[in-house]
């Protein structure tokens, strides 16, 4: 488990060099600086603006390194180096609750629009939840898009688990309600559902979550309920915005960030967690099945910042990490 992770972490670096280089080099003409003053803070701001890490994010963090500079009395902007890192990390924490919906019979509502990479993401978790002995049933509720439904049987047979579905087109409520009670009747851990991703009717889009939740509470009231938002690290800005749309017509328990691995901008997490104030649980690197894991903050910070700090390692932090 430990080698995966840092095997996984690794991967993670890579994917998120082009913006750590970018953050680094900019860093080093900030904090060559002679003292902390305005321009310092309007630099910083940029450099954090350019790794994505949005407007609203940026004036989050540069208002609390100001007010700990202020408290520390620090004059040299050399020593905010780790104040930033420190924050940054602190405010994307993950509370272990977070998680609680793994260890009950749940149903997770997988939703985001077409194209993130929410199929690939359902197959992934089915494979992980099996694999730690789990019973796993997935629900292909996208009956809309064409080829969705055989996309989710290629990744439920490489996952090794059973799939409930109907014909395209079919009413996705209809095939809700069919996973539920095939769930309850094979005493099921965690039925993931696919749900479809259309944003241009908002109205609709919310009456068919809805009517999908209607349908689980009623018929499976003992179910824990979890909504994952998939969103695409390559498209910044717009994956921030498809969560904000999101989170008008449903309700989100975490958020779910693909794509990390080469023209992502790493800044992104970082803002639609601050923005949102909904947990990145999952990332995810790659297509292989082991490419999804949990979100892990500290890794993350280390690695969209190693070699920011010339003082500490790349693995410092992670190595001080007792799961690692």
């Amino acid at each position: 488990m430990a080698e995966e992770k840092k095997g996984f972490f690794k991967r993670l670096k890579e994917g998120l060099s082009k913006t750590r280089n970018s953050i680094v080099d900019s860093f080093s003409s900030v904090f060559g600086a002679s003292h902390i003053d305005d321009d310092f803070y309007e630099e910083l701001e940029e450099t954090f603006i350019m790794a994505d890490m949005g407007y609203e994010t940026t004036e989050k963090v540069i208002e609390n390194l100001k007010e700990r500079v202020k408290e520390a009395r620090i004059k040299e902007p050399a020593a905010c180096k780790e104040l930033i890192i420190n924050i940054i990390r602190d405010q994307m924490m993950v509370d272990e609750s977070a998680y609680d919906f793994e260890k009950k019979k749940s149903v997770i509502l997988v939703i985001g629009v077409n194209g993130v990479g929410k199929t690939t993401t359902i197959g992934k978790l089915a494979a992980q939840y099996k694999k730690s002995g789990k019973k796993v049933l997935i629900a292909a509720a996208d009956t809309f898009r064409a080829a969705a439904i055989d996309q989710l049987k290629t990744w439920a047979d490489r996952a090794g688990v059973e799939m409930i579905s109907h014909n395209e087109g079919a009413d996705p409520a209809a095939v809700v309600y069919d996973a539920v009670s095939a769930a309850k009747a094979r005493n099921t851990d965690i039925l993931l559902i696919d749900t479809a991703g259309r944003l241009h009717n908002k109205k609709n889009l919310m009456d068919e979550l809805a009517k999908m939740r209607r349908i689980i509470s009623r018929d499976y009231p003992d179910a824990n309920v979890e909504s994952l938002i998939v969103l695409d690290g390559t498209t910044g800005q717009n994956a921030l915005e498809q969560a904000r749309q999101f989170s008008n017509v449903t309700e989100i328990d975490g958020i779910v960030i693909t794509k990390l691995d080469g023209t992502a901008k790493g800044g992104i997490a970082i803002a639609i967690q601050a923005e949102l104030n909904v947990p990145v649980k999952f990332i995810g690197i790659g297509e292989k099945i082991d490419d999804l894991q949990r979100f892990d903050p500290s890794a993350y910070v280390e690695a969209l910042f190693s070699g920011f700090d010339e003082d500490r390692s790349e693995l410092d932090i992670l190595m001080d990490e007792a799961d690692l």
